[in-house]
């Protein structure tokens, strides 16, 4: 497999389902930016698979991951850090739980506000594309996406965070 190969909901679900062979102990994955979105239904493929990890589950996960050859670009994060980002800690009970048969994976999905949130950092025309979809199809106000960042810690530059956000809140509430 190609790094530019997009993953379906299908394939997704057969990568995990391959880790799920590796596993003798539940864990939990929270899926993050567009491998959420395409397990939400919302976009039809991701170019990579990223997730948060609660801590006790982050090693367990990647070593099943180091078991199971897939050739694309598979990033984790812990405890609700996404990229520079650090999600308040109710993100796992803000999350939708994803149906699968998977036997040891509990599969979660970030709140589609966190996706925007934490999309908003980085803003390549991606994120950009990812941010509308999000806002669009669950109909996202913008209180909600600014009270969110504002809970939210940042690694990065704080005031090139702000100038993204400002960019976000004009384009789809001004």
């Amino acid at each position: 497999m190609s790094n530019d190969m997009e993953l379906d909901n299908t394939k997704l679900l057969d990568f995990l389902g391959e880790i799920d062979k590796e596993l003798d102990t539940e864990i939990v994955l929270v899926a993050v930016g567009g491998t959420a979105m395409t397990l939400l239904n919302r976009k039809p493929s991701t170019r990579d698979v990223d997730f948060t990890i609660p801590s006790p589950f982050f090693d367990i996960f990647q070593a099943a991951m180091e078991l199971v050859p897939h050739g694309f670009e598979v990033q984790s994060w812990r405890d609700g850090e996404v990229f520079l980002n650090i999600l308040p800690d109710d993100y796992l009970e803000r999350s939708s739980k994803i149906k699968t048969s998977l036997k040891y994976i509990t599969l979660r999905a970030l709140h589609p506000v966190d996706i925007v949130v934490t999309k908003v950092g980085r803003l390549k025309e991606r994120d950009i594309e990812d941010i509308e979809a999000c806002i669009k199809k669950f109909k996202l106000s913008r209180e909600d996406i600014e009270k969110r960042a504002g809970q939210m810690g940042y690694a990065g530059n704080d005031e090139a965070y702000a100038i993204n956000l400002g960019r976000v809140v004009k384009e789809y509430f001004e």
